[in-house]
């Protein structure tokens, strides 16, 4: 049962009675204030980290406007004694539904938390294309040397999760700035490992036939249900708070060894096999992105004002879209070119 301590800093009229009140029929575990000051109390709540959402956008409604309101989110450990899960009537109707969004949205920290964690991966930092090097260069030596294990330890490495995820956050909340944040990063990091890859690809002989280049010049179907998977898998695992280093490996599989092939084999003169790996990269592009935004959606990540939630809502409508029209235009280019689609 994960847990987390909301703890929000209210004027000293307030009290837990009025905040409980408030909150109405949203599940609570503990409720209590502390007075801190003749104006100020702190109102402390600890409930289900599922539950923490709307909690958060009910307090946030009533009281932004009150001077000096501030809410700090804490992940709890344990707590004595144990908490008894509160029941939730409307939960458990859902899930006897087998309403998907329900279903989805069980264990999803919050908003907010989301929010936090994303948004500094969203950056371009020194350590972000220091990592994007160094595992491009992993990767491209277990290419060479054909080894399956070098290549999985290059995706542990592998920064390619956050301005992905970030992408897909900001176009689900409707975040032009975070977009343009993720999508920068997303462009230097790929860019960072292609560079990499082509300077490896110019000193090093490369041989289009080795099993772990010959695998990504051409694009399979299993390719496009791997892409899509580890979108949804990667989304699922972030929004649950789970370890990045863990999650990262899921988007990185699909991104990092093809990003890699397509420099090693340009850098050596392979541009025919290069344009069967780019279009594997670009696809899988398509394919993390395209899932992960409607995993977000699905999951019911909003934004907190209805004009806001409208206008994240078409953003999202839109960017499904258009991913699933560059999918299909891509693999019917792939198809138009002559090249069968595999398994």
């Amino acid at each position: 049962m994960s847990l987390r301590l909301i703890e929000s800093l209210l004027p000293a009229g307030e009290s837990a009675e009025a905040v409980e009140e408030l909150l109405g029929d949203l599940p609570v575990i503990s409720i209590w204030d502390e007075r801190v000051s003749d104006k100020s109390i702190v109102v402390k709540i600890i409930a289900l980290t599922e539950d923490c959402g709307n909690i958060l956008d009910a307090l946030e409604k009533r009281y932004s406007k009150t001077e000096g309101f501030r809410i700090v989110l804490l992940p709890v450990e344990a707590t004595i004694p144990r908490p008894v899960e509160p029941k939730n009537d409307d939960a458990d109707d859902a899930l006897k539904k087998k309403n998907i969004e329900s279903v989805l949205k069980i264990g999803r920290i919050s908003r907010e938390e989301l929010y936090a964690d994303i948004k500094e991966n969203a950056d371009i930092t020194l350590v972000y294309l220091v990592l994007v090097v160094l595992s491009s260069v992993v990767a491209s030596i277990g290419i060479l040397k054909d080894s399956v294990a070098i290549i999985i330890g290059a995706m542990v490495i592998a920064p390619l999760l956050g301005p992905n995820m970030a992408l897909a956050f900001g176009t689900t909340l409707g975040d032009i700035d975070l977009i343009v944040r993720a999508f920068k990063a997303n462009v230097a990091g790929i860019a960072a490992g292609l560079v990499i890859a082509i300077i490896i690809g110019a000193v090093f002989q490369i041989n289009p036939s080795i099993g772990e280049i010959a695998s990504r010049t051409e694009v399979g179907f299993g390719d496009i249900a791997l892409a899509l998977a580890s979108g949804v898998a990667g989304t699922l695992a972030f929004t649950q708070g789970l370890p990045g280093a863990l999650i990262g490996v899921m988007v990185a599989v699909a991104l990092l060894p093809p990003t890699v092939s397509v420099g090693m084999l340009a850098g050596s003169g392979n541009f025919t096999s290069a344009l069967g790996a780019l279009q594997l990269l670009l696809v899988n592009i398509i394919c993390i992105n395209l899932s992960a935004v409607s995993t977000f959606f699905i999951q019911g990540v909003r934004p907190l004002s209805w004009w806001e939630a409208k206008k994240a809502k078409k953003a999202t409508r839109t960017a499904i879209l258009i991913w699933t029209l560059l999918l299909l235009l891509l693999i019917f280019t792939i198809l138009l070119s002559g090249k069968y689609i595999s398994l």
